[in-house]
């Protein structure tokens, strides 16, 4: 049963409201309705979420917008992931605050689409790469038949390991399997007993996103839908099963701090804190990178995607943005040639050489043919979504999951927690 709605799920449900009866309007305000004159000159404003994108492609965008566009500038704001939903929330609903453009988590999409708060790109989807696009992520955000963001790029995680730590635990192979991943991610920890918060895998409490690899790989899921109606899933047996295997690695393999969260890995890396991580393949450039990472170390790392109970790969989160036009942006035309910009062959390119996986499945060889590219292609092959619930986003608003994890990493119950979240995202899963 829906009992209520977050702060952030009745702010949307205002703006679904207001964006579409914009949508609906016939006004020339802004750029004007003639299709032959040239948009009004502008300055758009493009929101772009922590340091993923790179800086060669963000310097790239803005010459080429601005050399396409005379008169035009683009100007690049980057925002914080956490408490990104609230923050998009706000600005969406004000003409006068949004931005024309924005990147958002793929898993958070549907429910700004639901809302209204993005502009329909049905039109302009052949342009911009019509069958080529990564189709999960524009069926997530395809509501009605109509779609209202489309890929920017993907990166699921796989294994980082270092080479030297294994030779050291007498880890001869890399795992095959979870029970292997598990034992050697002990294996690890107790072979490194300093420093003392050294991580045979580096876990920190309120890492979901990785934890829901364990979730899916012990056939479980976050949620489920049944009919239209959907409802949380971490207290099926299933999962419960996989939750127990996190809180296993939380509490015999991972010195991470109990309640952090997962940003940064490369940092308790460098510092040697760490034997394994599972990060998106772009984190070796930064490690690579002398001012950001450790390129000594860097040397002795290998990668392998995480292994599945069955011997496959792992369910691991298939992770990336969409990016989108907001519904109240007064420079429409322009926002679309920004859009088209960050589709095309030339920006994709930069994306998938610094490791992020292009939003065009035919672009997927620049990736290469070294172990990285082997691992994000085996890590990709049996990647999930999350649900593509209409209040996925108000359940990563409220931190449900990161407060779970982080119980189940402190010792908690895990049956009392996970029914405890399933009870919580009730409320939230349909809106």
């Amino acid at each position: 049963m829906r009992i209520k709605k977050t702060l952030a799920g009745a702010a949307l449900a205002g703006l679904a409201l207001t964006a579409l009866a914009a949508c609906g309007s016939d006004s020339s305000d802004g750029e004007g309705s003639s299709g032959d004159s040239a948009p009004q000159a502008a300055d758009i404003r493009v929101w772009l979420n922590g340091t993923d994108t790179p800086d060669e492609a963000r310097q790239w965008l803005k010459k080429a917008f601005e050399e396409q566009n005379p008169g035009s500038t683009l100007t690049i704001e980057e925002q914080e992931w956490d408490g990104l939903v609230e923050k998009l929330t706000t600005a969406l609903s004000s003409e006068s605050e949004t931005p024309d453009v924005v990147e958002i988590g793929n898993t958070q999409a549907p429910t700004f689409t639901s809302a209204g708060a993005f502009s329909d790109l049905t039109e302009q989807l052949d342009s911009l790469g019509g069958d080529d696009l990564l189709q999960g992520f524009v069926d997530g955000a395809t509501v009605d038949g109509n779609t209202y963001a489309v890929p920017y790029y993907a990166g699921s995680k796989y294994i980082f390991y270092r080479t030297d730590l294994f030779e050291k635990a007498g880890i001869t192979d890399v795992p095959t399997t979870m029970d292997e991943f598990v034992d050697d991610a002990i294996k690890l920890k107790d072979a490194n007993p300093d420093p003392a918060n050294f991580s045979g895998f580096w876990f920190p409490g309120q890492d979901w996103r990785n934890g829901a690899a364990f979730i899916w790989d012990a056939g479980g899921d976050l949620a489920t839908d049944d009919g239209g109606e959907w409802s949380g899933a971490l207290e099926d047996d299933a999962s419960i099963a996989g939750l127990e295997t996190a809180q296993k690695l939380f509490e015999q393999a991972s010195g991470a701090a109990k309640d952090g969260n997962e940003a940064d890995p490369w940092t308790p890396f460098c510092a040697g804190e760490t034997g394994m991580m599972s990060t998106p393949g772009w984190v070796m450039g930064l490690l690579n990178d002398p001012k950001t990472g450790c390129p000594d170390l860097a040397k002795k790392v290998g990668v392998f995607a995480l292994p599945g109970s069955d011997g496959q790969p792992a369910p691991v989160l298939l992770g990336g943005s969409d990016i989108a036009i907001a519904a109240k942006s007064q420079n429409q035309e322009l926002a679309q040639k920004a859009v088209a910009l960050m589709l095309s062959d030339d920006y994709q390119t930069i994306l998938a050489k610094n490791g992020l996986t292009p939003a065009k499945s035919s672009l997927a060889s620049l990736l290469g043919d070294d172990m990285f590219a082997q691992a994000t292609i085996a890590a990709a092959s049996n990647a999930k979504l999350t649900p593509a619930a209409p209040g996925w986003a108000n359940v990563e608003g409220s931190r449900v999951l990161e407060d779970l994890f982080s119980k189940i990493a402190q010792g908690g119950d895990v049956t009392e927690l996970a029914a405890a979240a399933d009870e919580q995202m009730n409320s939230q899963l349909n809106g």
